[in-house]
């Protein structure tokens, strides 16, 4: 079994795990915050979707240097982390913090992660070779221009009043969502190219 496959299945079962404990914690009442339980079955959640692509993608998906996908990870898997305990501590935050200026600094508590995982994204691309860059740049373009698509069609939706989505949700979900189909697009232009 290829490398790729041993580390879908391993990103199967953590998400699995994930998944199952958040959906039985809601549904069992267990003593645990909605919150909490909702973070781990989105999480486990994304961990079945990222498991079904590594084991879809081929392993010319990511042909760069082993010292580059290193650093990469020893700079992205902390930022996602800190993303994650910084958006559950802002949740828990903001149900105690009324109106005024440390509303707004907790509420943006998460982005400073998510921009040091951005910032290893960038390094990661910018230090690749020409076929990976080659890769990473079709993946992005097809996923912001998939992404600009829905939202263009779920504006003229919410226009004709046929749909009413929150600003705020529909902003929340421009970033999960570039790097949903930066995925699935990533899998699809590197089996292309392998």
């Amino acid at each position: 079994m290829s490398p790729m496959r041993r580390r879908a299945l391993l990103a199967f079962a953590l998400g699995l795990v994930l998944f199952t404990t958040g959906v039985l914690a809601v549904q069992l009442d267990w003593p645990l915050d909605d919150t909490v339980a909702g973070v781990m079955a989105g999480a486990g959640a994304s961990g079945l979707f990222v498991a079904l692509l590594m084991w879809w993608s081929p392993e010319a998906c990511d042909v760069g240097r082993p010292a580059l996908r290193n650093r990469y990870l020893r700079e992205f898997l902390p930022a996602m982390l800190g993303y994650v305990v910084a958006l559950s501590l802002s949740l828990w935050l903001l149900k105690s913090i009324e109106g005024g200026l440390l509303r707004a600094v907790v509420a943006l508590l998460p982005v400073p992660p998510i921009a040091l995982a951005l910032r290893a994204m960038i390094r990661y691309v910018r230090d690749s070779d020409e076929l990976q860059r080659r890769i990473e740049l079709e993946a992005v373009s097809f996923a912001t221009a998939g992404v600009s698509l829905v939202y263009m069609g779920g504006g003229f939706l919410q226009l004709a009043k046929v749909i009413d989505v929150p600003s705020g949700v529909a902003m929340i979900w421009v970033f999960p969502l570039v790097c949903l189909l930066y995925g699935i697009a990533k899998a699809v232009v590197a089996r292309r190219y392998g």
